[in-house]
């Protein structure tokens, strides 16, 4: 992870340099840098989130609970009005 978020704080550098260079603001540039290290910055939180979940050992599930929406018979339909 360290050398990714490396890359990402020499983009964050170098991109308003060379934006600059081109003739862009001052103010255009660091504007750009700001929006660089936003993204940056959540892409890092999301990384690090998605290492910790993957750290994590795995649930065990018991076959025998079913889902939310799971039932004995496929199709059945729970409450409501009857017809017939």
């Amino acid at each position: 992870m360290s050398d990714v978020v490396r890359w990402a704080a020499f983009s964050c550098v170098l991109v308003p340099v060379v934006l600059v260079g081109y003739g862009i603001s001052l103010a255009g540039a660091t504007g750009a840098a700001l929006g660089l290290a936003a993204v940056t910055g959540a892409c890092r939180a999301l990384l690090r989130q998605s290492e910790r979940c993957a750290a994590r050992p795995a649930p065990v599930r018991s076959c025998g609970r079913r889902g939310r929406r799971g039932g004995a018979v496929p199709g059945a339909r729970r409450g409501g009005r009857r017809t017939g």
